[in-house]
């Protein structure tokens, strides 16, 4: 099972786009307008890591950014590319691997930005290595994905009151094999990390973290996202 394939498959059957006029932190998550975690990028180069269907990069480009955007989807990228040309803003595509950077000089972006995307990296230190590589000093990298607690709960399925509130464990919260959700209708394999695995390999990485976001959820008793500001230290 490839989740570049089940990808594709889900961009041959998009038939809408995803609105272009915000940037968005998840599916259910927060947008920028609530959480200001960015802030003005006109005249800034910036990395958008697993761009999927494209809308946060043409969003970037339409605030005046040089924008670069990275996925391993031929056909998510592709998809993304006819939405740039619809909104008539010039972007950078790069195909591939989302912790392979070397396409990219060292020091030479000013924010690095993800969407519900680092959780389908198997080599998280890896890939935060690249973007402090990438990042010039004291640049900031935003990134946002599905909140652990999320992932390894779900509604009872017994619960005859339909109540969202009752929540059964499905996966160990320490669990260390990736686990497979549905995306879309598609299986999707994801790597659940614990928060504080995720700050302890920034802090490898040479990343001061500012700032966690575990945004409430309307009906869920357990946050569906959680985002991270971490600036990039030292030269």
């Amino acid at each position: 099972m490839s989740n570049v394939e089940s990808w594709d498959r889900i961009a041959a059957r998009a038939r809408t786009d995803p609105p272009v006029d915000v940037i968005s932190y998840g599916p259910d998550g927060p947008v920028e307008h609530d959480l200001r975690l960015i802030g003005d990028v006109a005249g800034k180069r910036v990395l958008d890591l697993g761009t999927g269907a494209g809308h946060t990069a043409v969003s970037f480009a339409k605030q005046g950014a040089v924008t670069i955007a990275v996925d391993s989807s031929r056909g998510q990228l592709d998809r993304a590319r006819r939405l740039g040309e619809r909104e008539d803003v010039r972007l950078e595509w790069h195909l591939g691997d989302l912790a392979d950077l070397a396409f990219l000089r060292a020091d030479s972006i000013d924010l690095a930005f993800s969407a519900f995307a680092i959780s389908e990296v198997e080599d998280l230190d890896r890939l935060f290595r690249q973007v402090h590589r990438v990042l010039r000093a004291n640049s900031v990298f935003v990134f946002s994905y599905e909140h652990p607690l999320a992932l390894c709960t779900a509604p009872d399925p017994a619960g005859a009151s339909g109540d969202p509130a009752r929540l059964v464990v499905v996966e160990p919260y320490f669990t260390e094999s990736p686990i497979v959700v549905q995306r879309e209708g598609e299986p999707i394999v994801m790597y659940q990390r614990t928060v504080s695995e995720v700050f302890s390999a920034l802090g490898r990485a040479g990343f001061a973290i500012e700032t966690i976001v575990e945004p409430r959820p309307d009906r869920s008793p357990v946050p569906s996202t959680i985002v991270w500001r971490a600036r990039k230290e030292g030269v």
